[in-house]
């Protein structure tokens, strides 16, 4: 600490991101990063991007991009807004959009950067219990016996579970909240079904945000480009926090891998089929070790065992130089959050695991009590 440092940076509990560890021949399970690297036309666009047009700014706009995403979502540039990765566009909407009198309601459990933010930016909030089996139910998001939200922020799929809230109990959360900002966090979405995404709402909801990645379904986390969907009036105040923050959010490489992801699609698709056929495969081999493994419509899987320390079995994943994501929060400290790699990861991950519930078995390794 320094004396230097202001009242909230001393207040502060930051966000601790996803390790990304230094080992050799590792298998990386730990943030939800796409196994199968980016588009081919995305790396040739970044390529083509390098040379004397660098020492110009972007487009501050990022017009490009916005239209081709428009094309793709069948709006207009109107209803987007880009930024520096989803975390940053939903930074701004916390500031801008998410801010009121009353309290925003989110998950108990759920993206741990929400608390956060709310720190940060003085956000007065509320946790609301899921029920059992980390399920989200959409009538404890409406307004009753005189209470309601100031605004609303929810993921789906859920982080770190997995759980697919079904379109229909968005529409009646954002229905029943019309003076409140719903903001639907997409970030793993396309590895949901088709038929799953809130952008379709937005033209019926005023209210309702969606936020998207290039992270995961497009394999561009290092390029760190997120957008938003919505009605122009919620666009326009998302804008007037970026441009009293950073004009230019998305360099010339990130606008230009991110058109060519956007047009992409027979990769896309090709590659999405792949993660959710693994996802399949991992969460059966996984039931048939014994774990408990919630329905899960993101990149990962969220599996404990009932018989097994979480902790102690991440550990001796690590050993194996296998990581995967472990949780402190109480409520979800017994359980792993685990990547969809490639099937030879998967198979490495399942033969370990293997190995150490055997070890369990025999009283020399994690089994609980």
């Amino acid at each position: 600490m320094s004396r230097y440092w202001s009242a909230v940076t001393h207040g502060l509990t930051p966000y601790v991101p996803g390790e990304q560890p230094g080992i050799d021949n590792l298998v990386k399970l730990n943030t939800n990063e796409n196994p199968y690297g980016p588009s081919p036309r995305a790396l040739a666009a970044i390529r083509a991007a390098i040379g004397d047009g660098l020492r110009l700014y972007p487009d501050p706009d990022a017009g490009a991009l916005k239209a081709a995403l428009a094309a793709r979502h069948g709006t207009t540039p109107a209803h987007i807004f880009v930024g520096n990765g989803s975390d940053e566009v939903l930074a701004h909407a916390f500031l801008g959009l998410l801010k009121h009198d009353l309290p925003l309601w989110m998950p108990n459990i759920t993206y741990s950067f929400y608390p956060v933010y709310c720190n940060l930016y003085g956000i007065a909030f509320r946790r609301i219990p899921l029920a059992d089996g980390f399920v989200l139910r959409a009538g404890d998001y409406l307004p009753r016996n005189g209470e309601r939200a100031g605004a609303i922020v929810i993921p789906n799929p859920n982080a770190p579970t997995g759980r697919l809230l079904p379109r229909a109990d968005i529409e009646r959360i954002a229905a029943a909240n019309p003076d409140a900002v719903v903001l639907i966090d997409e970030a793993y979405i396309d590895f949901a079904n088709d038929d799953a995404s809130a952008v379709a709402l937005i033209d019926r909801h005023p209210n309702l945000l969606v936020v998207q990645t290039f992270s995961k379904s497009r394999a561009l986390a290092g390029l760190r480009i997120g957008f938003a969907l919505g009605h122009p009036d919620l666009i326009a105040g998302l804008e007037r926090i970026k441009n009293s923050f950073n004009s230019y959010p998305l360099d010339r490489l990130a606008l230009a891998g991110a058109i060519a992801a956007v047009e992409d699609e027979d990769w896309f698709r090709e590659s999405r089929r792949k993660v959710i056929t693994t996802r399949a495969a991992l969460t059966a081999h996984l039931q048939a070790l014994g774990f408990i493994v919630p329905p899960s419509a993101a990149n990962f899987v969220f599996a404990c065992h009932p018989r097994c320390d979480g902790g102690e079995i991440a550990a001796a994943l690590r050993e194996r130089a296998i990581v995967v994501r472990h949780f402190k929060a109480p409520e979800i400290e017994q359980y792993l959050r685990i990547t969809i790699g490639t099937d030879a990861q998967s198979a490495a991950l399942v033969a370990a695991l293997r190995e150490i519930l055997q070890t369990a078995r025999t009283g020399t390794g994690t089994e609980r009590e």
